[in-house]
């Protein structure tokens, strides 16, 4: 009897692993790395779609990394998604039963809609362009301190731009070359360009 129990126990648990197997058998996978024009690749939403209708999702590692595995065999589209980025989507990508296939040239740029721009000409003590100067970007504090952001070399034209945040905000330019400087407050409320130019005098 005892036997015969055991023998039962070992059908059923081949029957198991023969249905699992079958079902396996028409699933495939998609990964892959999705890269950022700035800030961190991880949060991305990746949704997977067939036709119109969302099939599943996950969301990107702090990498950028991600892994749909068990999607049934077909052609999907996907849509990569996050704030502040442009939206990614492709279709028919074509998964095949047993294999995972790798996606790359994932790269989502800055949504140009969703960001502040502060843009600006560096001009000398006679009004002329100043090309190669150094402009210094901080943000004022409420205390009144200052947190240093970013730098840039104004172009061949005495040109510079920095990309920012649209929430509100104090920032202060400042300009230096050859014993000369220039700053200046820019308020920042909202997604739009900030136009800025900075005439550089004798410093003291």
């Amino acid at each position: 009897m005892r036997i015969h129990k055991l023998a039962l126990v070992a059908l059923t648990l081949t029957l198991l692993a023969a249905v699992s197997f079958a079902q396996g058998e028409g699933t495939g996978g998609l990964k892959g790395k999705v890269r950022v024009e700035k800030g961190s690749a991880g949060g991305v939403s990746v949704v997977v779609r067939k036709g119109d209708q969302e099939v599943t999702r996950v969301t990107t590692s702090t990498g950028g990394d991600f892994e749909l595995p068990h999607l049934a065999a077909g052609i999907y589209g996907l849509t990569f998604r996050k704030a502040g980025l442009s939206v990614l989507s492709i279709e028919t990508v074509e998964v095949k039963a047993g294999k995972t296939r790798s996606l790359d040239k994932l790269f989502l740029n800055i949504d140009e809609g969703s960001i502040a721009f502060i843009k600006g000409s560096v001009f000398s003590d006679s009004g002329r362009s100043f090309p190669g100067v150094r402009v210094e970007l901080t943000r004022v504090l409420e205390d009144g301190s200052l947190k240093k952001l970013d730098g840039r070399v104004t172009n061949d034209l005495g040109q510079f731009s920095f990309r920012l945040p649209p929430e509100a905000g104090k920032y202060r330019l400042t300009a230096k070359a050859e014993h000369m400087v220039a700053a200046k407050d820019v308020e920042v409320d909202g997604a739009v360009v900030y136009r800025v130019a900075l005439s550089l005098i004798p410093a003291h």
